[in-house]
């Protein structure tokens, strides 16, 4: 069964580091560590080496309510959680996290993310593990990264970025919760192709996708965005889908919230595959895909129906369909997205033109018992989540925290 917080509570990492690093932020006086903050892209890339039995040690991964893969890796011998984040030019260290060395931490300017800019670290690392692959040398970014920038209830330590991952072939068995890194040329299983680079505009991993009758590109195949596929809104108006009715939804970016069109079209293509029933953010002009010079992103929310192949060595991506493959994705007919907090749900965001909008539901509004049943403690993975894509016509009641009552009734509207 799909679950419900896959789109109704999209606690979603939309999350992009840029290459294209502005000048460092002035040192503090009192660091002479700090003297040297240059852009990621400047500083020792450390030294790779893939085993020669990479092809059997799979990562087990879970993942997140916001799509996104998450495991457990090492960093100078300490375990640490990570998300696996294409759309990441360079592997980012929570500031939070427990592997933070203060002390070698220097200055490392700031790059763009959704929702704005955010300030960047620099931290050496003496080796880096994951599966088959090691690292000697280099080092990874750190900047702040919240819990609701993953899709967690809790933080993870680690974004791991373009940096660790383009010089190989990246397979992810979504249906088996399970990736591995291994050799580029290889094809280990069979399906359909889309062209795929490592871009040097903004080292991430970047293909494209027709929409209607239009080609959008370049498009960045991101892992750690947990929606399904986002478009600008030129791109969205070029593709002339007049008869597609579209509403709004938020996302959570590494820089803080960002409002979006969402709609579901009957199909789109990714090179050579035919994908239907697909749900698609709408990013208003002046968004993050314009700034940055993409056509939009295709995010883990859309990935997980196949089991799919990242070779930019090899300029290609291969998906095979899974057992999701083409199953129309869930519809809020609540018109509300919420947060999960301890004890009650915050109303996050209220979705144009859906039942919650014409009720008076506000942004900020708190619920604590639906149908008379208190939010628990596990409200991300309980059966409770079903009642914001409930049948149409169904009524609701959502009990507020101040001990008011609002009936709710279900509608299509999108």
């Amino acid at each position: 069964m799909r679950r419900a917080l896959f789109v109704l509570v999209p606690l979603i990492a939309v999350l992009f580091v840029s290459a294209r690093e502005p000048a460092p932020a002035p040192a503090p006086a009192d660091s002479a560590a700090n003297s040297n903050g240059v852009s990621p892209a400047a500083r020792d890339r450390g030294v790779y080496h893939l085993a020669t039995d990479a092809e059997a040690r799979w990562i087990p991964f879970d993942l997140t309510p916001g799509n996104q893969i998450r495991f457990t890796m090492q960093i100078d011998g300490r375990d640490v959680t990570a998300i696996l984040d294409t759309g990441v030019s360079y592997t980012l260290l929570a500031k939070a996290s427990p592997a933070v060395d203060t002390a070698k931490l220097v200055a490392g300017g700031s790059a763009t993310a959704i929702g704005g800019s955010v300030a960047l670290g620099w931290m050496p690392t003496r080796s880096v593990a994951l599966g088959g692959l090691a690292r000697t040398g280099g080092g990874v970014t750190v900047a702040d990264l919240p819990a609701i920038a993953t899709g967690s209830a809790s933080a993870v330590d680690l974004l791991v970025g373009a940096d660790m991952l383009a010089g190989h072939a990246l397979d992810i068995d979504y249906a088996a919760k399970r990736f591995r890194l291994i050799r580029s040329g290889r094809l280990p299983f069979k399906g359909e192709t889309a062209p795929l680079r490592v871009s040097t505009e903004r080292s991430v991993y970047e293909s494209a996708l027709t929409l209607g009758n239009r080609r959008l590109a370049p498009v960045v195949v991101d892992t750690g965005d947990g929606s399904s596929v986002t478009v600008t809104a030129a791109g969205w108006q070029a593709a002339g889908l007049k008869d597609v009715r579209v509403t709004t939804a938020i996302a959570f970016g590494l820089a803080g919230p960002a409002v979006s069109g969402l709609a579901i079209v009957p199909d789109l293509r990714v090179g050579t595959m035919t994908a239907r029933s697909t749900e698609v953010r709408i990013e208003p002009a002046g968004g993050f895909s314009q700034a940055i010079g993409t056509a939009g992103r295709i995010g883990s929310g859309f990935l997980q129906n196949y089991r799919v192949l990242l070779d930019p060595g090899a300029r290609r991506m291969v998906l095979s369909r899974g057992p999701k493959a083409d199953t129309p994705p869930l519809r809020s007919t609540s018109g509300l997205l919420v947060g999960a907090e301890p004890d009650r749900l915050k109303v996050l965001h209220v979705m144009r033109g859906g039942p919650a909008e014409a009720s008076g539901w506000k942004d900020g509004d708190m619920i604590c018992a639906i149908d008379g049943v208190p939010i628990p403690a596990d409200y991300p993975t309980s059966p409770l989540t079903s009642w914001s894509a409930g049948a149409p016509g169904r009524v609701v009641t959502l009990g507020l925290c101040d001990g008011t009552t609002r009936p709710l009734t279900l509608k299509t509207f999108y």
